[in-house]
């Protein structure tokens, strides 16, 4: 059974998909609250969104990706790549969310909830092959 999961945590794509979760979840959360304080849509979006690629940046580089960065510096290329990965899904998931929602019709949370697996696809892709690429555990 320990050997079982141990071959599941050396899968970095098992563990993106848990940390994955935790970063939707933290979306969906933040969403949630946002939306029940009487936050507006697209800024309850916009600031769930942010929260969450904050979060998921640092899960991703120490846990999922195993990034081998030390100091600060060595941050810097990877945090502006996954930004950049992460600002081009945000405009998708803010757009669908949008579209799905306001023209569609569809109720907030289905909608965020439809358009989270289309951004955890985009995500994993990008984030394996364009953001974290140097310095892998293998």
């Amino acid at each position: 059974m320990e050997k079982r999961i141990r071959a599941l945590y050396e899968n970095d794509m098992v563990r993106y998909v848990f940390f994955g979760g935790c970063t939707t979840l933290v979306n969906l959360v933040s969403f949630f609250i946002l939306r029940h304080a009487g936050v507006g849509l697209t800024i309850a979006n916009i600031i769930s969104v942010i929260l969450a690629i904050i979060f998921a940046y640092l899960v991703n580089s120490k846990y999922v990706f195993q990034d081998k960065c030390e100091t600060l510096r060595d941050h810097i290329r990877p945090f502006c790549k996954f930004i950049s990965a992460r600002l081009v899904t945000m405009v998708i998931e803010v757009g669908g969310v949008w579209l799905l929602v306001e023209a569609a019709g569809m109720m907030d949370m289905a909608g965020k909830f439809i358009i989270q697996f289309i951004v955890l696809i985009l995500n994993y892709i990008f984030s394996k092959f364009f953001v974290f690429t140097t310095g892998r555990k293998n």
